[in-house]
């Protein structure tokens, strides 16, 4: 895929921007780049995907709440998390315009692209790009946030139906807040990293 676009736009809008062929050859990059630091993960399938916590874990001290030591809860690694000095995540869309756009339930994901960390990287595979900031929403509305409802074993209609977001009111609702980032904020140092494979949802 040519990531052209949307690399410039990124670019122009303060983004660092690193492009690879397959999630081994990016995985190897962030080995390298993050290294001997405190390394928070959003609830992530593309980072699963791509065995990043198992990998950074050998070099650094990596909080997931989707990965809990035994004696320690989620709820206490969602806090360190939240403190550490690198932050991963990815997005549910990425518009080629260079608008970053994440929906969340608990909010993790989206305070800490936000503030909080010295460097934040956003793992972006092909499958989260759309051509406009219109419809990077819809896909992260009608497409990330159902497949994510059904991963995680909600009864909402977007989950039972699998077709669109219903914007329902189900006390099972994942999706309940969302960020648009327009540029990179000033807070700290922030780089996308494109790979040429279908990640996550």
């Amino acid at each position: 895929m040519d990531f052209s676009r949307v690399g410039a736009a990124l670019e122009k809008r303060g983004y660092t921007v690193a492009q690879f062929p397959t999630k081994e050859a990016a995985a190897a990059y962030l080995n390298e780049r993050i290294d001997g630091t405190s390394v928070g993960f959003g609830g992530s399938v593309t980072l699963r995907e791509m065995g990043l916590f198992a990998s950074l874990s050998a070099h650094n001290k990596v909080c997931s709440h989707w990965n809990v030591p035994e004696g320690r809860s989620a709820a206490e690694m969602l806090d360190e998390a939240a403190k550490t000095e690198v932050y991963l995540t990815s997005v549910n869309g990425l518009a080629e315009t260079g608008e970053l756009i994440n929906i969340d339930g608990t909010g993790n994901r989206l305070s800490g692209t936000l503030y909080g960390h010295k460097r934040v990287y956003f793992v972006v595979g092909r499958n989260k790009l759309a051509p406009t900031y219109d419809e990077a929403l819809w896909r992260a509305r009608n497409i990330a946030g159902p497949k994510n409802a059904q991963r995680l074993g909600r009864r909402t209609p977007c989950a039972l139906k699998a077709d669109r977001c219903y914007d329902c009111s189900s006390p099972e609702r994942i999706c309940r807040a969302l960020t648009v980032l327009w540029e990179k904020v000033i807070s700290c140092d922030m780089e996308v990293v494109l790979i040429d494979e279908d990640l996550g949802y």
